[in-house]
């Protein structure tokens, strides 16, 4: 029987500078995402839409939430083969384009994740369940662009 997760989140728009949303440019684009007992994520929109780039966007967000997911059971993978992981980093690539009324959409996100193993004659186990991990990820199968990934075993 299939199981069934709910997540809630909260997100306040904090970017109201006295006269709401009268007009493009008199409102900033910054808000809070919140959930109880975690810290907050000071959000805005990305700087080419009047962002602020000190604060997430939810494009660097969504690129983050497949970084994690595919990381997450790549580990998982790992401990349940018996392959160590002693480091692991991700640096995620997204690429979003926009139309021509203003919107837009994801064309593509390329892993680029990093693992060290503790037996690096392990890593062709390891590409293997960099594969599997893809499959089995939730953000991954959630969405409708491509999803890549480019794995290293640095010694």
């Amino acid at each position: 029987m299939a199981k069934t997760h709910q997540y809630e989140v909260q997100v306040t728009w904090t970017g109201n500078t006295g006269n709401g949303t009268s007009g493009y440019r008199d409102y900033k684009r910054d808000h809070d995402v919140s959930a109880p007992g975690k810290d907050v994520i000071a959000g805005s929109s990305d700087p080419a839409f009047r962002g602020d780039p000190a604060r997430w966007n939810p494009e660097e967000l969504q690129v983050a939430a497949v970084s994690q997911c595919h990381m997450l059971w790549f580990l998982h993978l790992c401990s349940v083969e018996g392959i160590v992981v002693t480091g692991y980093t991700d640096r995620p690539h997204g690429t979003m384009v926009e139309s021509s009324d203003g919107g837009g959409r994801f064309e593509e996100v390329v892993l680029r994740p990093e693992a060290t193993l503790a037996d690096p004659a392990m890593a062709a186990r390891a590409l293997e369940l960099h594969e599997r991990a893809h499959q089995l990820c939730f953000i991954a199968n959630s969405v409708n662009f491509k999803i890549s990934h480019s794995p290293a075993f640095p010694a």
